[in-house]
């Protein structure tokens, strides 16, 4: 086994061989501009992570791993204009650094690489990992339109936000492990154990990524900070609110929501204060706790040394202390 940081430097030296500069230029400069705005890489992190787990060879698992992190990044161009987007990273979104068209073909381009990549693997493994790669595209793509429908409802409720989270982010947190498990050629138990392992902390990381979204700090955090507040996104903290809300503040955090001011600065500050004083911002902080720990139990029943089950662990909780 190797160490966490040792696995983000293998996949970042394969990323770097596999970045094309081919023509058109302006198709596939966006591609390498997002890939290497750098990220925490924690999908193909894990699916490297997981192929060793299991006693396979992470080498074998990096056209996987690549496969996981174009895709994810490819929803993240598409999301960018969905949301309008000014910032990815800390730097200007494909589609204002070019434009929408461009953002949107560069997407499709790497929608398509990313299943060209699984052509590298032979028989079983390969019907294998492509078909939970289609299953989990079609739910990230189903949890994004559940993501835009919220937008307009007044009715979400805190399962049907979970459900909407756990598609849109959770299950490719899950799917990176289990493709690891797959190159690996695990069992079918431990590959269902670590997919539910990755699928619960994937849960607690979009919670903690809405939690900083709110309350993170500008300079570490990468994204602006208050863009779910701005785009009146009914995140968790908010529904939270509205449950633990005054008929007065129920009220006010509505009408904060239906608003779409030029200077948004006063209605993040208002809402925030809302999400402080209702109690939101501890039961956020509460609920990420519970399903990193979920996730850590899930760990039980996989059939692997414990010194590998520690380094799961201690990615779990290297992820859920993150300031960014």
């Amino acid at each position: 086994m190797h160490k966490i940081s040792d696995y983000q430097g293998y996949f970042l030296e394969y990323l770097s061989k596999k970045t094309i500069t081919k023509e058109p230029k302006n198709l596939y400069a966006p591609i390498s501009y997002i890939l290497n705005l750098g990220g925490k890489r924690l999908r193909p992190t894990l699916v490297l992570m997981a192929a060793d787990i299991f006693d396979g060879s992470y080498k074998e698992a990096l056209d996987a791993a690549l496969a996981v992190e174009v895709f994810h990044n490819f929803s993240l161009i598409h999301d960018d204009i969905m949301d309008d987007a000014p910032l990815r990273r800390g730097k200007e979104t494909v589609h204002e650094k070019w434009d929408i068209n461009t953002g949107i073909l560069s997407g499709d381009a790497m929608l398509i690489n990313a299943y060209q990549l699984f052509e590298n693997y032979n028989g079983d493994t390969f019907k294998e990992l492509a078909q939970l790669f289609t299953k989990t595209a079609i739910e990230v793509c189903e949890g994004q339109q559940y993501d835009i429908d919220f937008e307009t409802r007044d009715d979400v409720t805190i399962a049907e936000y979970i459900k909407m989270i756990e598609y849109k982010t959770a299950v490719l947190v899950g799917a990176a492990l289990k493709m690891g498990a797959i190159v690996a050629g695990a069992t079918e138990q431990c590959r269902t154990s670590i997919y539910d392992f990755g699928r619960l902390l994937g849960l607690a990381f979009q919670l903690q990524d809405d939690y900083l979204d709110a309350f993170g700090n500008p300079e570490t955090f990468g994204k602006q900070v208050g863009g779910d507040i701005i785009e009146n996104k009914k995140t968790f903290l908010y529904l939270k609110a509205l449950e633990f809300a005054s008929k007065d503040e129920q009220k006010q955090l509505i009408g904060l929501f239906s608003l779409n001011p030029d200077d948004p600065s006063e209605k993040i500050s208002t809402v925030k204060s809302l999400f402080e004083s209702t109690g939101a911002k501890d039961v956020t902080r509460t609920e990420i706790e519970k399903y990193t720990q979920m996730a850590f139990a899930a760990l039980d029943n996989l059939t692997i040394s414990e010194d590998k089950k520690q380094l799961l662990r201690l990615f779990g909780e290297t992820l859920m202390n993150r300031s960014v």
